[in-house]
């Protein structure tokens, strides 16, 4: 009963803006997936703190010089960098939340794609979260439910407001008032998915998209792109030094046809970075290399 049903973890991002209402402090990081910082600005939220995660500080904020904040939103494995945490960092963010008496906001999407059982898939394997933490889940990636839509949010009932009361009757609330249920079609697609059979298939899935992601890193580097993630996501965060985002994104696409996106897109902090999907055909992706090698090695 503390596991709520919904049609996405990006709806739920929503609404849980209105949860929060709108007289709070909320801290992001930069870069970020973008429906954070625009779900807050739809809802009335002018408050917004924004922490760099860059590779000279391993991806991770420097909690020591955050200010005051009420909610601090994480993904993890991050979109878009595609980079994880380590445990003791996750640790410090937990004990950051509960020493200074604020709410997380755990995106745990990508999940499925973390190859290293020592690393978090959840933010809950982590002492005291429960007290302080409300994860996100999704099926889109894991189980391809991108137009079909289901997920899930935890709210523990340990979770408390300031004034002590309970974050969970507050969330029903706005889950009954918002959301009438997740479509039969969804759930019962869902429960296949989470089968012996469904689940085999699905990280069969997982592991197709890990190897695109494989191939698309080797290849970059390859061609001189410094490169992060595309261990624990399928995704790649590559650096453009002395390049904008959008101005080599417009170079490839008018040299070689392939569609990346623009790092600046995600934050100001990802300015001067691209972004590599291995979601994506096998086929689509070697011929994709093909063609950057081609823009790459005439540069």
């Amino acid at each position: 009963d503390e596991v709520f049903i919904s049609d996405g973890s990006k709806p739920d991002i929503g609404r849980l803006q209105l949860l929060f209402g709108r007289d709070i402090t909320m801290a992001v990081q930069d870069p970020a997936y973008p429906a954070y910082v625009a779900s807050a600005l739809i809802s009335g939220k002018g408050r917004i703190v924004y922490m760099p995660c860059l590779p000279e500080n391993d991806f991770f904020p420097d909690l020591s010089v955050l200010p005051k904040v009420d909610v601090i939103y994480f993904c993890s494995p991050n979109n878009p960098t595609g980079t994880v945490p380590a445990r003791d960092q996750l640790e410090s963010l937990v004990h950051y939340a509960r020493e200074h008496g604020c709410l997380i906001v755990f995106d745990s999407a990508y999940a499925a794609f973390i190859q290293d059982p020592t690393l978090c898939a959840s933010l809950y394997e982590i002492d005291g979260a429960k007290e302080v933490v409300l994860e996100t889940g999704s099926l889109s990636k894991f189980a391809g439910f991108t137009g079909v839509r289901l997920g899930w949010t935890v709210v523990p009932k340990a979770l408390r407001f300031a004034d002590g009361s309970p974050v969970i009757n507050d969330w029903k609330q706005v889950m009954s008032t918002y959301f009438n249920g997740a479509c039969n079609i969804a759930q019962a697609g869902a429960l296949a998915a989470l089968t012996p059979e469904g689940r085999k298939g699905a990280y069969e899935l997982v592991a197709y998209y890990m190897e695109n992601a494989r191939l698309l890193r080797e290849g970059l580097l390859r061609f001189g792109l410094e490169c992060y993630g595309g261990e624990h996501t399928p995704y790649i965060w590559a650096r453009t030094p002395g390049r904008g985002s959008w101005e080599l994104f417009d170079e490839i696409l008018n040299k070689s046809f392939v569609v990346t996106t623009p790092g600046v897109g995600f934050g100001s902090a990802g300015e001067g970075f691209l972004r590599f999907s291995g979601f994506g055909d096998r086929s689509d992706v070697k011929e994709a290399l093909l063609r950057l090698e081609a823009v790459f090695t005439s540069a």
